[in-house]
């Protein structure tokens, strides 16, 4: 079933809010979901259900100083989520990306995980990613009890984005009315089964949480335990890309596109992940309270791929006339002389994510209080990206194949082969297109490719405020502090080439490696596979290792990035009347003082005489001093009758991609240009990353009108602009004085005839502006405010248009800003009575550009088409009996099997990646004691 994004946005109609679930008490919360995750109004728990939890969601927004929303614990884990990710991305102007079938990175208004910031208990996160944006499948779902999205900074919020703040909750056992003991267990699967053999085609997920208080209700103590192991399969069809076919015009006199390679994958994942928060807190009396909080998360991901990588137009293929072609793209043909390459391919991650905090409160008196907080969190990220290549014979031997082609309507290219590729006996290990032909030692026969990035990510901070409470004219209090942070975060990544044993140009394939049962392609309209286990081969050294030290790449990919960051802060709230109308908010600044470094390497070339040369590497460190203002104000207007207008004006900023810092550098020079005084026409010249970016900026203004009309329902209408400022634009160049690489490079006796030490890299700038905006609409009905008849029943769904210009540079023409789809829609149906829920829900997203990625384990950007999933669930909860606190539920995930698609160009027809997940269903049990 495929429904139409024009239905999507007219109907509204489906998606359950994001709620992940804590299988204790939901939580109520009349008064503001502040930043601080100790304030004792933060949480109450109370009752449970559905509809309760709305109700808190609700009150939170409702309650707060700030335009947020919110989802608290009952919603938690009460969807098909398997990332917290999901859950978020059905609030209003939110929406997910997609990772091997599972939401795992976050948009707010329209831009991607980069302009966000991710908090744990109000404490800025490190990433388990390349870069900043945080991976949120890092943290077990089931373990937490609320999430607020502020989409408008105060002078308080410590690692604020520049597009919003996502602020993870855990339980605070202080705030536990009575002693909580519960757990849950779910048992899951695919309708695919498992495409590869030696992966599962089922899991689990199983948490169990505990909480009490001790010493009359002084001490409280809170642990959570969880553990998954989930299975996803993908039939993934990719394309290198569509080249203009030479020689031959269309009817419009342009030459067609036609496919250039196919690597198309069966794709098996198992993610297994461990976790544990727990928290401790203490307060003796009301003048003192301390806490104590920790997580830790371990996470283990392997995938088997298996397929055919046919290199067609890109390749001594022939496409042979009497092709079929429809409005520039030839959809029909056929190719002769095929090389196919078998691959079978293991790849496993490996990360581990640990954080703890401690926060002390002391009231000196009525008026005055002090407070401290110091948190730590670091991510270790293991990547191990394993290919193996098989076929008919090494380049310029063994049988070549005929292929016939077809595009289907869904852009995934169906193949008719001659060769069967299920057949041990044609196929060898070896290199078959010569892909090794040029690299060293020459010649070397590459039969596969290991990949193993390693990433480090560490974070500390430390925080002192102090506040006093005093009535003076419309300031009802005032906060001053300072947080000081140390962030180092580094990539290091080895490569290795994979040869036949022995130095051999081709090896038969042992018949051990081979697995029982081969992997489906029919998918691709291909019968049979040779399927075999690469890590037998590796293992057993039939295939062997070759060390490259620099690959391909002309900047080398290994970067160590530090940033020393001072923070002062004053924030005034703000209680008064204008014209009778009660106003209540703050206003403040943040002064934020920035010290970045970055440490990489250049490339240089050695002469070794008789014209040949070898490259090397040379350690390089660069930097960056700056500091940015960032003020902001809150403003709520109580209109009555429910009703409240709030206004929100801030400046705030997002740091450069780690990888953009990258100081490493490719230098190249051209002798015919030695003397050239021209900086722009220079003798030294070099590609790279830029040490001396400075962060985007956005000047923001907020406003939005909230109607509530029960303690579920409300309407809400939002609008936003932001003026982007120093946007970095990827791929310009700048200036930089070359005068460190002058003895390394020429000889002292010719140093004085150098034109210049000035010369130009190319690499990231700040050299884009834009601005962003958009307009959010949120209703949310209990149906029995129409009539009792459809008491139990309920709707919420938002709907969110943004829309960019951003320029680079002197080019006028705007770019597509990354993470931005101009429409979103979240929305859900559901039922809550008698013990029995059930809700089904959509969230739908129109195109936009995606990241995924890209050769070696790097990081890249492509065209992503519109989404529209649906999940459900029907569960029965005891409330009577002997059997009270047991809750049954049936969950199913992505209904109508909606693939993730990238395309190339403006033409949704050339199709670069698109991944089918396939239905998943969830059976789970959970009971409080």
């Amino acid at each position: 079933m495929k429904i139409s994004s024009r239905t999507m946005l007219l109907l509204g109609t489906s998606s359950v809010l994001a709620m992940l679930h804590f299988t204790a008490h939901a939580q109520t919360q009349d008064t503001e979901l502040s930043s601080d995750p100790d304030d004792p109004q933060l949480e109450e728990i109370v009752v449970k259900g559905f509809r309760s939890s709305i109700e808190n969601s609700i009150a939170a927004k409702k309650g707060s100083s700030s335009i947020v929303e919110a989802i608290s614990a009952e919603d938690i884990g009460k969807l098909p989520d398997v990332s917290i990710a999901e859950s978020l991305a059905r609030l209003p102007g939110l929406t997910t990306q997609r990772v091997d079938g599972r939401g795992q990175v976050l948009s707010i208004r329209g831009l991607g995980p980069d302009f966000s910031t991710a908090l744990l208990n109000g404490r800025e996160q490190v990433s388990t990613g390349d870069n900043r944006g945080v991976e949120f499948d890092q943290y077990p779902s089931e373990l937490l009890s609320a999430a607020v999205v502020y989409k408008t900074p105060d002078s308080t919020l410590i690692g604020q984005g520049l597009t919003g703040t996502v602020d993870l909750r855990t339980i605070r056992p202080l705030q536990v009315k009575e002693r909580i003991l519960s757990v849950s267990a779910r048992y899951e699967f695919n309708e695919d089964s498992a495409l590869n053999s030696d992966q599962p085609g089922s899991g689990y997920r199983a948490s169990a949480i505990y909480a009490d208080t001790f010493l009359d209700k002084t001490l409280g103590i809170a642990l959570g335990i969880a553990h998954q192991s989930t299975p996803t399969q993908s039939e993934r069809f990719n394309a290198w890309g569509f080249p203009n076919i030479e020689g031959d015009l269309d009817v419009n006199g342009t030459a067609p596109f036609v496919l250039g390679g196919a690597k198309p994958f069966a794709q098996s994942n198992d993610l297994n992940r461990f976790g544990v928060i727990g928290t401790i807190e203490y307060e003796p009396s009301d003048t003192f309270s301390t806490s104590f909080d920790f997580n830790y998360s371990h996470f283990d991901e392997t995938q088997s791929l298996r397929g055919i990588e046919f290199p067609l137009y890109w390749s001594a293929a022939q496409l042979q006339p009497g092709f079929t072609e429809v409005d520039g793209l030839i959809t029909e043909g056929t190719f002769t002389d095929v090389k196919g390459v078998m691959r079978n391919d293991f790849n496993d991650r490996n990360a581990d994510l640990f954080g703890a905090g401690w926060n002390t409160k002391v009231h000196l008196s009525d008026v005055w209080s002090i407070e401290t907080d110091i948190s730590y969190s670091r991510a270790d990220r293991k990547d191990f990206l394993l290919e193996s290549y098989t076929g008919t014979g090494p380049a310029g031997e063994g049988a070549l194949d005929t292929l016939d082609f077809a595009i289907q309507d869904n852009g995934v290219v169906k193949f008719d082969t001659v060769l069967d590729y299920s057949d041990p006996s044609q196929f060898l290990i070896t290199d078959p297109q010569g892909w090794g032909g040029g690299a060293q030692p020459n010649p070397l026969t590459q039969a596969g490719f290991i990949n193993a990035p390693d990433t480090e990510d560490e974070l500390t901070h430390l925080r002192f405020s102090t506040e006093r409470l005093s009535a003076i004219g419309p300031i009802a209090a005032i906060e001053v502090g300072v947080d000081l942070s140390r962030r180092d975060k580094e990539r290091n990544i080895t490569q290795q080439f994979l040869v036949p044993q022995g130095g051999a140009s081709a090896i038969p394939v042992p018949t051990e490696a081979l697995l029982d049962k081969g992997t489906d392609l029919s998918f691709i309209g291909i019968d049979g596979h040779l399927s075999l286990d690469p890590l037998f081969l590796l293992n057993n050294g039939f295939l062997e290792t070759v060390g490259t030290s620099l690959s391909s790449f002309d900047v080398p990919q290994d970067w160590k990035a530090r940033e020393d960051v001072f923070v002062g802060f004053v924030k005034f709230d703000v209680d008064t009347e204008i014209a009778s109308i009660p106003v209540t908010g703050n206003f403040g600044t943040q002064v934020v003082y920035t010290d970045q470094t970055s440490t990489g390497s250049r490339i240089e070339t050695a002469d070794l005489g008789a014209g040949t040369s070898e490259p090397r590497l040379v350690p390089v460190k660069e930097g960056d001093k700056y500091t940015r203002f960032l003020p902001s104000m809150n403003l709520s207007f109580d209109v009555g009758h429910d009703a409240v207008v709030r206004f929100g004006a801030a400046r705030t900023l997002a740091r450069a991609r780690m990888d953009q810092l990258n100081a490493s550098l490719s230098l190249s020079t051209n002798d015919t240009r030695f003397t050239s005084t021209d900086p722009n026409q220079s003798f030294f010249s070099a590609s790279g990353g830029n040490p001396a970016l400075k962060p985007f900026i956005a000047n923001s203004v907020d406003l939005s009108f909230e109607k509530y009309f029960s303690r579920a329902g409300y309407v809400a209408i939002a609008a936003f602009y932001k003026d982007l400022q120093d946007f970095v634009n990827p791929n310009d160049a700048f200036l930089f004085d070359f005068e460190g690489f002058v003895d390394s490079t020429i000889p002292p006796e010719l140093q004085s005839s150098l034109g210049t030490t000035l010369g130009t890299i190319s690499g990231p700038t700040n050299n884009g502006s834009g601005n962003i905006g958009g307009i959010e609409f949120t209703l949310s009905v209990p149906l029995d405010l129409i009539t009792t008849a459809f008491d139990g029943f309920g709707v919420i769904s938002s709907m969110s248009w943004t829309d960019s210009k951003v320029t680079l540079g002197d080019n006028p023409d705007p770019i597509p800003v990354p993470g931005l789809s101009k429409w979103v829609v979240n929305s859900t149906v559901y039922y809550e009575k008698y013990g029995v829920n059930a809700r089904v829900s959509h969230r739908y997203r129109s195109k936009f550009l995606g990241e995924v990625s890209g050769i070696s384990a790097t990081r890249i950007l492509r065209s992503s088409k519109s989404e529209s999933i649906f999940d459900a669930q029907i569960g029965y909860s005891f409330e009577t009996g002997a059997l009270e606190g047991l809750n049954i539920t049936f969950q199913a995930r992505n209904l109508t099997d909606e693939p993730f698609v990238t395309f190339e160009g403006d033409d949704g027809r050339r199709v670069i990646d698109q991944q089918s997940f396939g239905r998943t269903y969830l059976i789970g049990l959970s009971y409080k004691f």
